[in-house]
């Protein structure tokens, strides 16, 4: 046993097999980029890998990868591995980001052409040793443990990835029965069935022990075969040379030329800007990331962006009125120290700091009346200020009984203009992304200028401010590079004290029709499970879960089975819907019927639950969420309401007009996304149809099926609906023929009779996506960006979710842009006429409007007219209006 350096301990990975272990560990469908790259086994394995650093505190380490399955083993054997099932689809891609991680991380990682990462593991293993290393190998594979010794120990994970076995030579023989030494003997008998190596017959692992453990070597074992007597001898003897091939292909290479050495893989240091740059990139949030640099890089302080000669923030001398009055006119950066809630005691510090970097902290409770009515009249002025998200500030105030107005620059709407998809945009995770300056904890920063979320004294809460004053000058130059500064100025900005107030304001609801609903859904839930029940026999099954639907579905009623998942085939509503649809059934029926009824029972009861004191749901629009720049509602989600159902209408109906007011009006534009295709497309036939004011899907119809226009029946019309609609999401002939169930063949013939009648469509769909891949990405008609890296992924997963992506969002992006601009010029229009009617909701592409007494008339032409001229395209917008005393009854 070599003599440890106690400093001196070298972890070496194997790469794929660990990153599979990821991969399996965790679902695909639950990581992914919004542009369709999976990362499941990005996260797992810097989890793992975290976890073990943490863990094992060694000195040295590097990762070993296989290049690829053609090496020196598959050309002595080529059936070597040949059984492996191919790479999952979501698996491809993400070997390399593992290894820009590993870049980042200052971890050195090794490949080479014609060899197995096991190879490049037993090389550095055994030159450490000699060193004084004490050498831990993390891997899946059984075949390291020949490497196994005094100072080599293998960790082998168990369940997953989140228990390591290890493996010393006590171990290997507790486990196998014998040395480390004998392992690759005892493995060449046994066969592996992993790696493709045929076992001999009625050989198992307890007979393959027994004979190393009698003659203690495989070529001691073969010189004395015929000593082995009956079937299982006489098998040995005839794959004598098969055991021998095993025994070679089995054994690690040792002395391979590597271009780095044991002491050569210390840790280069973490390179805390590119760490925060892949993080984004793979939209993952900032826990594991945080997790990772305390564990392997706690002393890096600052990033190389943080510059030495930066001011410090400092105490301005004088009152809060004598700052307020010597910066008037000037941009001031303004922090609000509290919960985003409208409750008043929720705001209770304010830092505002100048360019120079001198500031105020204000505690909102010890203010005399002198200061607060300085500072409230600042707040409600027109003053520039800049802060980081203005909607929250907004709500935050109006607690207090203030109005906040002049917020000039909003970090996080340009931040998230700059970067949209990002998992978070916090001002600590903005600061990072776009001046790579790290926050620091008190304890750490040794009396420099820290930045902190719990904002402990007036120092910290000035150093927040102070970035977001250098964000709001960083972040406009960038926008302005990107010519994306007016979407910022015109539109983002001014939405947000939009949204802000219709959040504030919220809608009135009729509760009474909700829990009237809810008792109804409920008993139809459980009238779904009584059928459903009877039909199987089976008084206690339950219909929420998958194993009991496994197998009542696929054992019991003999159905067809679905796509296999790891847990048995899938239950899920697509398969089940598919299902339904190709081989009828009651019990699918009521099945189906029950998750329709729960969804709604669920929705109802989250709508009832969101009812506030004043009778009226007040729901939250996010600017920041969606990458085509559409907005979405949460808590409630008013955009999961069904649209054109009868349960969805009758959801809507408990949303009333509320107390002093008239009427709700309601106001959409018709077919927006197919209007805006026609403009990019530049389609003659599409903007012929629109400006003649025929039907678009009539029309369409009549020219793909090739009939007159009286001949396009419901049928003809809704295959033609959803071919238009699907194109912009990348339908292929074969979704096509999913969603229609047709054909594959006649679902193609479709396609092919509308691009020969509107082959600019299909001129610019190819255009759009080819464009995107040359920009990296796309681009709406008011200059909003969605960054889609995939479309030269390694991927075709990737690529081709990236692809429909390309398609979609110009589209789709443009068309949120113009609801928004529409939004904007309502808004203004009610103001300067200083109307009482207002804007309550935003859903889809449409917008509900509570409109005052005696304003209806006024309203209405408001509404139109500023729709109509929100943008100007090749084909005119068409905007449909309804009124009501419900949002029902105002449908149109």
């Amino acid at each position: 046993m070599t003599e440890h350096n106690s400093a001196q301990r070298l972890l070496l990975i194997d790469g794929h097999s660990m990153a599979f272990r990821a991969f399996y560990a965790l679902k695909p469908e639950n990581f992914a980029t919004s542009g369709g790259q999976h990362t499941n086994a990005v996260y797992g394995f810097l989890s793992m890998l975290v976890n073990i650093v943490s863990q094992e505190q060694p000195s040295h380490m590097a990762v070993a990868f296989d290049v690829g399955r053609k090496t020196f083993r598959t050309e002595k054997f080529p059936e070597y591995k040949a059984q492996r099932d191919a790479t999952p689809e979501e698996f491809k891609g993400q070997v390399s980001l593992i290894k820009k991680m590993l870049d980042a991380l200052g971890i050195s990682w090794l490949e080479r052409e014609n060899y197995e990462a096991d190879d490049i593991i037993a090389t550095l293993a055994t030159k450490a040793q000699p060193e004084g290393f004490d050498i831990l190998i993390v891997t899946g594979d059984r075949d390291y443990l020949q490497l196994v010794n005094e100072d080599i120990t293998v960790l082998y994970p168990m369940s997953g990835m989140s228990k390591l076995h290890r493996f010393d030579p006590a171990a290997v023989a507790e486990k196998y029965g014998v040395t480390p030494a004998q392992y690759p003997d005892f493995a060449a008998l046994r066969g592996d069935s992993s790696d493709n190596l045929p076992g001999i017959p009625k050989v198992g692992e307890k007979t393959a022990t027994k004979w190393i453990v009698q003659y203690d070597t495989l070529d001691n074992l073969i010189a004395h075969a015929e000593d082995i007597k009956g079937v299982v001898g006489q098998n040995f003897r005839e794959r004598i040379e098969q055991v021998k091939l095993n025994r070679y292909l089995t054994q690690m290479i040792r002395d391979m030329e590597l271009p780095l050495g044991p002491e050569e893989l210390g840790f280069k240091g973490v390179d805390l800007d590119k760490l925060a740059e892949n993080f984004d990139d793979l939209q993952f949030g900032s826990q594991l990331r945080e997790r990772i640099v305390k564990v392997m890089a706690p002393e890096q302080k600052e990033l190389s962006g943080e510059s030495e000669d930066r001011i410090p923030p400092t105490i301005a001398e004088g009152s809060l009125v004598e700052y307020l009055q010597q910066h008037e006119g000037k941009g001031l950066a303004l922090v609000v120290d509290g919960n985003p809630t409208p409750e008043a005691e929720d705001v209770y510090r304010i830092a505002i700091v100048d360019e120079k970097r001198s500031g105020v902290v204000v505690d909102l409770a010890e203010v005399d009346v002198t200061e607060e009515q300085a500072l409230v009249q600042w707040l409600e002025s027109e003053e520039p200020k800049f802060v980081h998200d203005a909607k929250t500030a907004i709500h935050m105030f109006h607690g207090r009984g203030i109005t906040f107005r002049g917020y000039q620059h909003d970090t996080l709407l340009a931040a998230y203009l700059l970067r949209p998809g990002q998992r978070t945009y916090s001002l600590k995770d903005v600061y990072q992304r776009h001046l790579q300056r790290q926050w620091a904890s008190s304890s750490e920063s040794e009396g420099q200028l820290s930045f902190l979320d719990s904002m402990s004294d007036a120092t910290e809460l000035l150093g927040q401010a102070v970035a977001v004053l250098e964000l709001s000058e960083a972040l406009v130059k960038e926008l302005q590079d990107i010519d994306s500064y007016e979407l910022y100025a015109d539109l983002e900005l001014p939405l947000a004290g939009i949204l802000a107030r219709m959040e504030i304001t919220g809608i009135a609801i009729n509760k009474d029709v909700l829990e009237d609903l809810g008792k109804e859904y409920t008993h139809q839930v459980d009238i779904e499970v009584d059928e459903a029940r009877k039909l199987v026999n089976d008084p206690t099954l339950n219909l929420s879960s998958p194993r009991q639907l496994q197998t009542v579905l696929f054992d019991q009623l003999g159905l067809p089975k679905t796509k296999k998942t790891k847990t048995g085939y899938s239950t899920a509503a697509k398969e089940i819907e598919q299902l339904a649809a190709k081989h009828p059934h009651p019990f699918l029926q009521h099945l189906l019927a029950h998750r329709e009824y729960s969804k709604m029972k669920s929705t109802i009861e989250g709508l009832i639950k969101a009812i506030k004191p004043d009778g009226r749901i007040h729901t939250t629009f996010n600017q920041t969420i969606t990458s085509t720049g559409r907005l979405s509602s949460t808590e409630p989600n008013l955009q999961n309401i069904p649209v054109r159902t009868s349960a969805g209408r009758r959801i809507r109906s408990a949303f009333k007009v509320g107390e002093g007011y008239e009427y709700l009006l309601t106001a959409d534009y018709s077919q927006i996304e197919m209007r805006v295709m026609a403009h990019l497309s530049e389609d003659p036939g599409l903007i012929k149809a629109y400006i003649s004011g025929e039907d678009l899907h009539n029309y369409v119809g009549s020219q793909v099926f090739d009939v007159p226009i009286t001949q396009v029946n419901a049928e003809l019309r809704r295959r033609v609906k959803a071919l238009s609609y699907g194109l912009a999401y990348g339908l292929s002939a074969y979704g096509l023929s999913q969603q229609l169930d047709i054909p594959a063949g006649e679902a193609k013939a479709i396609m092919e009779s509308y691009f020969q009648r509107f082959g600019r469509v299909q001129r610019y769909l190819h255009a759009v996506v080819d464009k995107a891949r040359y920009d990296g990405y796309t681009s709406t008609l008011f200059g909003r960006r969605r960054y889609l890296p995939e479309l030269t992924s390694t991927s075709r997963l990737a690529r081709e979710n990236a692809e429909r992506a390309a398609l979609n969002a110009p589209i789709q992006g443009t068309a949120a842009d113009i609801i928004k601009v529409a939004m904007i010029r309502v808004d203004r229009a009610l103001m300067d006429r200083q109307l009482q009617s207002r804007v309550l909701l935003q859903v889809h592409d449409e917008l509900v409007v509570e409109v005052a007494a005696g304003e209806l008339d006024t309203v209405r032409a408001i509404v139109e007219k500023e729709m109509d001229q929100a943008i100007s395209l090749r084909v005119p917008l068409e905007v449909s209006v309804g009124i009501g005393a419900d949002w029902d009854e105002a449908a149109h």
